[in-house]
């Protein structure tokens, strides 16, 4: 069974009630869609950001309250230096938290769900899925 990991542009997506998105996500059986414990930290951080947060918190404590989050295991840690040191190496970093969700879908053999295939394309080994934008762009 393929895990989807979606990355924080697609649980946003998900959280605003993306019609197609949200009609892909219910098709799949319960346990096969996923977020990162990374991914949660940058909604927290996002929404805690923003003036009307009051209404935001709810939304993505509903969000957080049902979809799976998987902690940021010591595999994906060391997945991670190894791709960041590869990515700065060849002089296309794709950012921090994108690195540690690429990192943390490389060690569970997950599918990257994300309307930002240009930047996670740049990974590696990286199986990616834009469910937005079918066609990637």
């Amino acid at each position: 069974m393929t895990l989807y990991l979606l990355d924080t542009n697609a649980a946003s997506e998900a959280m605003r009630g993306h019609p197609a998105f949200d009609a892909k996500l219910q098709s799949l059986p319960p346990g096969q869609w996923c977020i990162s414990a990374v991914t949660s930290s940058e909604i927290r951080y996002g929404v805690a950001s923003r003036p009307e947060a009051a209404r935001l918190h709810r939304i993505v404590d509903e969000f957080l309250r049902i979809v799976p989050i998987l902690p940021w295991d010591a595999l994906a840690a060391t997945r991670h230096g190894a791709l960041r040191a590869d990515l700065k190496a060849r002089g296309t970093p794709i950012g921090d938290f994108d690195e540690m969700i690429a990192a943390h879908a490389l060690a569970l053999g997950a599918v990257v769900i994300t309307d930002n295939t240009r930047h996670f394309a740049r990974v590696p080994g990286l199986v990616i899925e834009n469910w937005l934008r079918p066609s990637g762009h």
